[in-house]
């Protein structure tokens, strides 16, 4: 066995430090926005690759958060993404407790229906979503982005749901059908609890979408530029002539500073999530 682990420990080793380089190539963009976020646009643009700039720029992050008014857009994003991730968990699981705990007439039509739906652009449904939203009198408003967010099929959260809760014993259910306890209790007390792992893949996954969503966003805030979110506040670097790069860098750092954030924070339950959602 030793002298397995001794033939194995070099190979092991190489492997680790192809895995490094790999990480470090991956996150060099990163890295790079981020510190090119304190240069000046003309180092910006002569540096070339190099990291470290001359001489930190704070003021970057300053106009990029009181000129470009992201201090704004920031807050906008915030109650947008708390809004749409409360709204698409509540109604995934809801639906994925039912397809994946009872078996009804058309549940195979149904599975089928939403998996449909991953394959049309969502492009394509601008047109009568914003029909709706506007009929609603929600245009220009952030309610009315919240909606267009939160509609659609949302399949992968969805099949995520019923491959967890179908894995579940149905000792469960009985035990609390003994108890006293209806279809709601049983799934609000009981199994949505249990689900913690997919409801924190739902979470960090529909956080990203919403948090850097863009074309929603842009078409429901066209009459009111200060419900702009972040990603379509990006606009305010762009001029006619010019582009404020360093700008724009500050204000990406600003945006993906909370993602990184909410991942690291319930990375533990993602990885749960998936592995258990694969193996049911």
């Amino acid at each position: 066995m030793t002298k397995q682990r001794a033939k194995r420990s070099p190979l092991i080793l190489l492997v680790h430090l192809l895995l490094i380089g790999l990480g470090l190539v991956w996150i060099y963009p990163f890295i790079w926005m981020m510190m090119a976020s304190f240069k000046t646009n003309k180092e910006y643009i002569s540096s070339g690759l190099s990291l470290l700039p001359e001489k930190f720029q704070f003021a970057n992050f300053h106009r990029a958060w009181e000129t470009a008014h992201f201090s704004v857009y920031f807050w906008n994003t915030v109650f947008v993404t708390v809004a749409v991730v409360t709204i698409v968990i509540v109604v995934c699981s809801m639906a994925g407790y039912a397809v994946g705990r009872y078996r009804f007439k058309g549940r195979l039509f149904f599975i089928t229906a939403i998996t449909a739906t991953m394959f049309m652009p969502k492009g394509y449904t601008i047109i009568p979503i914003y029909t709706l939203v506007n009929q609603l009198g929600l245009n220009n408003t952030l309610w009315g982005v919240i909606l267009a967010e939160a509609g659609g099929g949302h399949v992968l959260f969805i099949l995520l749901f019923v491959a967890y809760f179908r894995g579940l014993p149905k000792e469960l259910e009985e035990s609390a059908e003994v108890d006293g306890s209806g279809f709601i209790r049983t799934f609000v007390q009981i199994m949505l609890p249990l689900s913690k792992p997919i409801i924190a893949t739902t979470a960090i996954m529909q956080f990203m979408f919403t948090w850097n969503a863009f074309l929603m966003p842009l078409v429901f805030t066209l009459g009111k530029p200060k419900l702009r979110t972040l990603g379509v506040g990006m606009f305010q670097f762009v001029g006619e002539n010019t582009l404020d790069w360093t700008g724009m860098a500050a204000a990406a750092s600003i945006s993906l500073i909370p993602i990184l954030i909410v991942f690291l924070l319930l990375q533990k339950y993602f990885i749960e999530g998936v592995a258990g959602a694969v193996k049911a």
